[in-house]
């Protein structure tokens, strides 16, 4: 009896343990993107009331917010030019040689990505692949196509894991082997990095 009742506690532990990881997986990247906005939002205030209240003689609460969100609508401004980009990507590679830092920033900056347009992410379409037997399907993003020597097209599909969709698996996958759909690749996302808990709207017209 005692054995029996083994195999199950060790199951649950270890779904409790992958539960837990993926969480962290998810609110370690959030806290710390909130923990830097605000620790600038403090900074900013704690240098600009003072000026305030002796030009003033008072305190004007909000303005250390105000600045910060204009700061990063500028930062947002610099990154879609070509300038901006290259510095964004000289920053990126500077972080790359950080350990601790290139986890966490890959992790904030895939997170946003899925928020952002689908045209940012590189993912072509949302299909639908059976995986990770048959019977059971997964949902996947086209990221390139490709051709045989025969002339017969392949596609690759990136199929993420849940909740952190910064790991996952890649597929060559013929045509007849996925559905496509009609659902948005920012939805998705935000399916996957919610780990189906925030539903694609209009699923059931979207899906075939």
């Amino acid at each position: 009896m005692e054995d029996g009742q083994k195999v199950p506690r060790d199951g649950l532990g270890k779904k409790l343990r992958a539960q837990f990881i993926a969480g962290l997986l998810v609110v370690v990247p959030l806290g710390a993107s909130v923990l830097i906005l605000i620790w600038i939002f403090n900074g900013i205030d704690n240098i600009l009331q003072p000026i305030i209240r002796a030009i003033l003689g008072r305190n004007i609460p909000g303005v250390g917010f105000g600045i910060t969100v204009i700061l990063i609508y500028l930062a947002g401004v610099v990154a879609s030019n070509i300038i901006g980009r290259k510095l964004i990507s000289y920053w990126e590679s500077l972080l790359a040689r950080v350990p601790v830092f290139r986890q966490l920033y890959s992790g904030i900056k895939q997170i946003l990505d899925s928020f952002s347009a689908p045209r940012t992410t590189g993912f072509m379409q949302v299909v639908l692949v059976e995986f990770p037997r048959k019977g059971l399907r997964a949902i996947g993003f086209v990221t390139n196509e490709l051709s045989t020597q025969s002339g017969e097209k392949l596609y690759n599909v990136f199929i993420p894991t849940a909740p952190n969709p910064t790991s996952g698996f890649l597929e060559i996958v013929r045509e007849e082997d996925m559905v496509r759909t009609k659902i948005p690749v920012n939805e998705a996302l935000k399916m996957v990095v919610s780990a189906g808990r925030v539903s694609i709207r209009e699923a059931g017209n979207r899906l075939p």
